[in-house]
């Protein structure tokens, strides 16, 4: 799934604020490393104690540090190019009516592509009414301490089934028994609840 672009909303620029724009940027540089890169989110008496005070409406600091709350979902986009093959994983983890399984990994020449589904019971599903479906992360690690770059390119499904893919960069080795994945339930969309829950999935 490629990123689209950005388009400049207005081309008016006030340039008398440039040096604070730049100090804007620099401040939030400053508060990945202080609290390297987890600063959380600032309590909802906080975001109300800031809005009085610099007269801002609370919905839009709350979007400010949501986005700043999943800045890492804007890194560098690897897309994967030359497909080389596909490598069946089959391995899943079961807790409960949750059932999650890495079906494949597609090999590119830069990236690979992880597929995994999650099933889950749902016979007491009320019809057309909202189920709030999980979202994980994906890290990896293997035996040669790669440090390896992983980012959703979506998902989707329907009842008590969901596909979801990721782009890891570099591409994995063939042998998939050196490497490890990591799934975590942590950072959901913003304004979601959720529980952390994590499983991790080798191939042997």
């Amino acid at each position: 799934m490629r990123r689209m672009g950005f388009e400049r909303p207005t081309e008016h620029y006030d340039e008398r604020i440039e040096t604070i724009d730049e100090q804007l940027c620099a401040l939030v540089k400053q508060r990945k490393e202080m609290s390297n890169n987890n600063p959380g989110f600032p309590a909802n008496e906080r975001i109300s104690t800031w809005a009085k005070e610099y007269q801002f409406d609370e919905a839009f600091l709350n979007v400010l540090f949501g986005h700043l709350f999943t800045e890492d979902l804007y890194g560098p986009v690897v897309e994967p190019k030359e497909f080389l093959k596909n490598i069946p994983v089959l391995r899943s983890f079961e807790k409960d009516d949750l059932f999650c399984m890495v079906t494949f990994v597609k090999q590119y020449a830069n990236a690979s592509v992880v597929s995994l589904t999650i099933d889950r019971d749902a016979s007491e599903d009320i019809q057309g009414e909202f189920v709030q479906h999980d979202f994980f992360e994906l890290s990896v690690e293997d035996q040669k301490g790669t440090d390896y770059t992983c980012r959703s390119d979506g998902g989707g499904g329907s009842g008590g089934h969901m596909a979801y893919s990721y782009i890891v960069s570099p591409s994995l080795p063939d042998d998939l028994s050196m490497v490890t994945f990591l799934f975590k339930k942590e950072k959901a969309p913003f304004g979601s609840k959720v529980a952390p829950f994590e499983f991790v999935i080798t191939v042997e």
